[in-house]
């Protein structure tokens, strides 16, 4: 039986439990949570909503660490979301500490398994708990670049008037500010973005892409976004256990590519059984690779925070 650990059920979480079920992409979807009864009355929503869609994947609520045993894949969402006028390297401390908590017992109790990040900020929690769980690093991998690259898609599909079906683009580097778009490997159905829109155009929806979470937490006001997280983070997850090797840009471990080691970051990867079968390096101009490293030099002020506070 596949089973599947979802860690946090907060909106991402809950989204992510309910997605997995109506896919059936694992037989039984563990959601996890410290709050007592939120867990379990998702679980009964989602699996009385089964009678109606005709899924057979269960899901079940908990707040005991031991009914994720033997699980073959968590999809990890806990921690605090970013309230309007926060930077995600905002929740570093906070986040941090739910990281090593959940890294424990996952390592207790599902050795074998594989772990997508979705916590904040992500590229410095994914390194986290790779370091915690002492895993090979192919095994850990954060949600970062589908979602980053879906929210592209939707921004240029909107300003060809429609589309979306046919829109692939490529978001490199951390999961923030410093996130870097890739207009020259993306497409509407093969054709290139720069051969369909004024640079003015292109440049306007880089940095639309690169602010996309906050102007919906500016807009929620009390919340963040979790409908596209969820989706990006359950297609990862599909990939993976259904051994699709489909190539995702997603936030993995670095041993040289682009000239980095040492780190986590969004980079095209294959995902696999194996989770991150193998990284794609494209070929980048001068200035793409300047924009990589100031990403990359982001990502390394927030691990050298978890030093500072000793959660490393």
């Amino acid at each position: 039986m596949t089973r599947v650990t979802v860690v946090g059920a907060g909106f991402v979480g809950m989204t992510c439990a309910q997605r997995l079920a109506e896919q059936e992409i694992a037989e039984e979807i563990v959601l996890i949570d410290v709050i007592e009864g939120r867990p379990q009355g998702i679980a009964l929503d989602l699996n009385q909503a089964a009678a109606v869609l005709g899924y057979q994947a269960k899901v079940v609520g908990t707040n005991d660490p031991a009914d994720t045993s033997g699980s073959d894949l968590f999809i990890m969402t806990a921690g605090l979301p970013r309230k309007p006028g926060m930077d995600r390297s905002d929740l570093v401390e906070v986040n941090g500490k739910i990281i090593n908590a959940v890294a424990d017992y996952i390592k207790a109790g599902s050795p074998e398994s594989k772990v997508i990040v979705v916590s904040n900020p992500l590229d410095t929690m994914v390194y986290l708990m790779a370091e915690r769980l002492g895993f090979d690093k192919k095994r850990v991998v954060g949600m970062a670049g589908v979602l980053d690259s879906a929210r592209m898609a939707f921004f240029i599909s909107d300003a060809l008037g429609g589309g979306v079906a046919d829109a692939r683009c490529m978001v490199l580097g951390g999961h923030g500010d410093s996130m870097v778009p890739m207009p020259q490997f993306s497409t509407m159905d093969g054709v290139s973005v720069t051969a369909l829109l004024p640079d003015a155009q292109v440049d306007a929806i880089n940095a639309r892409t690169q602010h996309g979470g906050a102007e919906i937490v500016n807009l929620l006001k009390t919340g963040s976004a979790y409908y596209a997280p969820a989706a990006a983070a359950v297609a990862m997850a599909k990939s993976i256990l259904r051994n699709e090797r489909r190539l995702l840009p997603s936030a993995a471990s670095l041993d040289g590519q682009y000239g980095l080691s040492g780190i986590y970051m969004g980079v095209p990867c294959v995902l696999g059984s194996n989770g991150v079968e193998r990284i794609v390096e494209l070929e980048l101009d001068d200035a793409g690779m300047a924009k990589l490293n100031a990403s990359a030099d982001a990502i390394r002020k927030d691990i050298e925070t978890l030093r500072e506070k000793g959660l490393l």
